[in-house]
């Protein structure tokens, strides 16, 4: 999720079903590439495993996504990562995306703490924002595989990168942007060949989970919500199907069924007034924000001073960035989840 002064863009992954499809016609390609912004081009390295790539034993593949499968004969050499988070999970993996899609308006590179030395001076070509591909781009990367998870990607979109390379879209088994964060790295791993790595890594961060929840059992005695404002009067609380309050079930929390009965079909948000934010007077509320400006707007809300977790204070002012806590557990990757473990628990301990 976006942060700091750009609150438009943190909306965005709330509201991805909402996003006008890049046109994709050929006329529409050749004029992708004029506003779209400049960067170096990523150079041999870039594309290429750190550590060797796959055996090619693992290879053949066949990936299933929502627009079908997708066989991939030998180990990709240069991958596009189109999905908003999915560069965490290839990096993990040991590959550098040669291009990736800009999310918080922070190139993705070097700005996040946990993916930071994984990138290393490497600087992936940016080839859109959110949904919205620069297929002109993509072609001219020239990749053997282009990755779209955690993505409200089109079929058409699927259909005209397929025509020049091979694509895997998002899981068909849960809505955009809606697929738990280990079936996302599962399928990632499987198209890079390297299935028991991904697996590791899954196990790995499900044992930091497990060890934060024997740590806090009382986590699971209270009720959580995870919410945020960008303007004076309007609230949001997100849904079991975000990444945000998945990251907190999985450190044991009880999140709250009313929540996701207001929000609209395929949205992982609900859209509240003042006059309804009575749904997040739980044990835990954890407001997600992007200034100081917002906390103090939404602690001056008549109708919020009202709520029993507003005034036993058991409610986390949580930024998005600096530091990056919020972006953090916003990703949920197998990247971004230990520093966002490390840098929540303290606080959601000292909250009594």
């Amino acid at each position: 999720m976006s942060a700091g002064a750009r609150p438009a863009l943190a909306r965005f992954a709330r509201s991805a079903p909402r996003v006008a499809v890049l046109a994709v016609a050929a006329l529409a390609l050749a004029a992708c590439g004029g506003g779209a912004e400049k960067t170096e081009s990523p150079s041999a390295t870039t594309s290429a495993s750190a550590d060797g790539g796959a055996k090619p034993a693992a290879f053949p593949v066949t990936v299933e996504h929502k627009y079908g499968s997708t066989t991939i004969d030998k180990e990709p050499k240069t991958i596009v990562t189109l999905g908003l988070s999915d560069q965490d999970a290839v990096l993990a993996l040991g590959f550098k995306p040669a291009g990736a899609v800009d999310w918080f308006k922070e190139k993705p590179y070097g700005k996040w703490p946990w993916a930071k030395d994984k990138w290393g001076s490497t600087q992936p070509q940016i080839v859109g924002e959110r949904d919205e591909y620069n297929i002109e781009k993509i072609a001219a990367l020239k990749p053997d595989l282009v990755i779209a998870q955690y993505s409200g990607m089109k079929k058409e979109q699927y259909d005209t990168l397929s025509k020049f390379t091979k694509v895997v879209a998002q899981p068909k088994e849960h809505p955009d942007y809606g697929a738990p964060w280990q079936l996302m790295t599962q399928r990632i791993g499987k198209a890079l060949g390297k299935d028991a790595e991904a697996a590791k890594l899954i196990t790995d961060i499900d044992a930091r989970f497990e060890a934060v929840r024997a740590k806090h059992p009382e986590f699971a005695r209270k009720t959580l919500a995870v919410a945020d404002s960008f303007e004076a009067g309007k609230y949001s609380a997100f849904t079991k199907t975000d990444p945000k309050a998945i990251f907190f079930s999985e450190l044991g929390f009880k999140l709250k069924p009313e929540i996701d009965t207001l929000a609209k079909p395929g949205w992982n948000v609900a859209e509240l007034s003042a006059e309804k934010l009575n749904v997040l007077d739980v044990d835990r509320l954890v407001w997600v924000t992007s200034s100081t400006e917002a906390n103090d707007r939404i602690k001056a809300e008549p109708l919020y001073k009202k709520l029993k977790v507003n005034q036993e204070k058991r409610d986390l002012f949580v930024p998005y960035q600096d530091p990056d806590i919020g972006a953090a557990f916003s990703f949920n990757t197998v990247l971004s989840i230990p520093y966002a473990i490390d840098e929540i628990e303290p606080l959601l301990a000292a909250v009594k």
